[in-house]
């Protein structure tokens, strides 16, 4: 790197970390909470371009005015995809300005979709290609051993965390069955800090082998969640979150739903969090735009409480899981306090 030298971390913390934040900040960015590793090159101590991400999302890519041109963004791409590559990870995703679209097509990014305020890109030029085939696939094979109700044309989707599967989540998904021929149910695939996507995946599997007319899948990134939604690159705050469940709501009425031919999406109302209050109300506006019926469902109470996962998540790590044990399925019930006894808590 000639008179550059690079520094990494896990993230940084300190004093490299606020460094690298007044950086971004000058750069017309904001530093990103969620970042897990980051990349700076400095020329002279002083910070000139960085690069980081969350887990498999490129996030916070900038270059200092007076050293662009000088291939650092290839530098900086090049030391991400190795790190990626050395975590185990193939696919990977990026955030930015739309008007950033072909410095990042530059560097082997694809374009998703877009909005008029975010883009978002892979690496892989099929990958949502072979994500939509992958969803046709998981329909047919499970539409061969479940039965569609008969009495229904539309065909629904739910989307959900399920950290963990709740009675609330078991009576959402029973409402929208009976109202729809099929109903398409996808796992956020963003790991959580509680449950694995594989325990939740498994405990809705479990929770719902009784409804006969429901086909479950996995989202991968292309449903995204309120975790890795960016905002570091929109100055106006206020309207960020908005911003990205435009492009989330976007992506789901222009490819996937079409490719499921889902007509109808259903979601429980939300009295206490704002930020999944937004988002349902983000879903009410825009889903008319893709002809998607919208549909809120009052969320389902266990005695005068509203039943919550981050309730049970509370009192699990409080070892007080007996008293939300009205909240949980059999099947989510008996797991959880697998797990807490082995976990010795």
């Amino acid at each position: 790197m000639g008179d550059y030298m690079e520094e990494t971390g896990d993230p940084f913390t300190g004093k490299k970390k606020e460094e690298l934040k007044k950086f971004l900040e000058y750069m017309g960015l904001t530093y990103d909470e969620q970042i897990t590793h980051s990349i700076v090159l400095r020329k002279e101590k002083e910070i000139i371009a960085t690069a980081s991400c969350q887990k498999n999302i490129i996030k916070c890519v900038a270059v200092s005015e007076e050293y662009q041109g000088q291939n650092l963004l290839a530098h900086l791409m090049t030391s991400l995809i190795e790190y990626f590559y050395g975590m185990g990870i193939s696919h990977f995703f990026g955030f930015t300005k739309p008007q950033n679209k072909e410095l990042f097509c530059s560097m082997g990014m694809y374009p998703v979709t877009q909005t008029e305020k975010i883009l978002l890109l892979e690496n892989d030029k099929n990958g949502l290609e072979k994500f939509l085939k992958r969803l046709k696939k998981e329909t047919q094979e499970q539409q061969k051993c479940k039965v569609e109700n008969r009495h229904e044309n539309g065909i629904g989707a739910v989307v959900m965390n399920c950290n963990p599967f709740t009675r609330g989540h078991e009576y959402l998904i029973r409402e929208a069955a009976k109202k729809n021929k099929w109903l398409h149910i996808f796992i956020l695939s963003e790991e959580q800090s509680f449950l694995t996507t594989r325990e939740r995946y498994q405990l809705v599997r479990e929770g719902i082998q009784e409804i006969p007319n429901v086909i479950l899948h996995q989202t991968s990134e292309y449903m995204i969640s309120p975790a890795v939604f960016p905002t570091y690159f929109i100055k106006e705050k206020a309207k960020a979150y908005e911003m990205n469940c435009q492009l989330d709501i976007q992506l789901f009425g222009e490819r996937i739903a079409p490719e499921l031919k889902i007509t109808d999406r259903y979601v429980g109302s939300e009295p206490v969090c704002d930020v999944t209050h937004t988002y349902n109300q983000c879903l009410r506006e825009q889903l008319p735009c893709y002809q998607i019926r919208f549909h809120e469902i009052p969320r389902k109470t266990y005695g005068d409480q509203i039943i919550s996962a981050s309730e049970v998540r509370k009192k699990y790590a409080e070892n007080q899981l007996k008293s939300v044990c009205g909240m949980l399925p059999e099947s989510t019930w008996r797991y959880l306090e697998r797990k807490k006894n082995e976990n010795g808590k």
